[in-house]
Formats: C-alpha cells, structure tokens, sequence
C-alpha cells in the first residue's frame, strides 16, 4: 500500500511538468510549422535560406540544445535567434516587409499562437 501511495504522489507532483513539456511541444511544433509555411528568407550570416534550410538548422541547433531549453522562449533563444559563430543575429525578410530580427519575428508568432 505504501507504494501506491508513494506512486500517486509522484504522478501528481509529475503532473504539472508534463503538462508543461505538452504545451512547450505544442508551441514548438506551432513555431516549426510557421517556418514551413512562410514565404520569408531567413538571413544567417549575411545568407539568405530558405525555409526548408532554416528549419534544418534550427532543428540540428534544438537536439544539441535540447537539454537546456526549458521553455518555448528558450527554444527561440537558443535555436532561433542568433549565429553560435559569428554572434550575429538571424534576421528574417518576408516579401513586402522590412527585415527584422528573428527573434521579434518568433516571439510574436509565439503571442498570437498563445492567445487562440
């Protein structure tokens, strides 16, 4: 009995933590499939990509970083946002529209997908 009860008092205190990931996985994905619906260039280094070529990327950059992201702001942070090389921020240009720096440019998505 006693470990019953040890069991259900760790899946409670677990709950709120899977929940979480849950939601952080739901806005990641969200936050991928934005990438892969946009018409924008992405600008690393000075580079125009594509977003198939972004999304590459910031793939690769999310499972070497994958430990540490502990939020979807971290995921944009770490793996959206700016060169681990040169330091310089990604930028994104979208057709009609000024350049602006990634990191703008996925934290407001991040606020629309959060307001549905």
């Amino acid at each position: 009995m006693n470990k019953t009860i040890i069991v259900l008092l760790i899946t409670l205190f677990a709950w709120p933590t899977i929940a979480d990931d849950a939601q952080m996985q739901a806005e990641i994905d969200h936050l991928i499939n934005y990438i892969r619906n946009s018409t924008c260039k992405f600008i690393r280094n000075g580079k125009a990509h594509s977003s198939d070529e972004a999304i590459d990327h910031i793939l690769r950059k999310y499972e070497h970083f994958k430990d540490k992201i502990k939020t979807s702001e971290d995921f944009i942070d770490y793996c959206a946002s700016k060169s681990l090389l040169s330091d310089q921020p990604y930028q994104i240009k979208c057709p009609g529209q000024t350049v602006i720096e990634s990191r703008l440019w996925f934290l407001e998505e991040l606020k629309r997908f959060r307001r549905r």
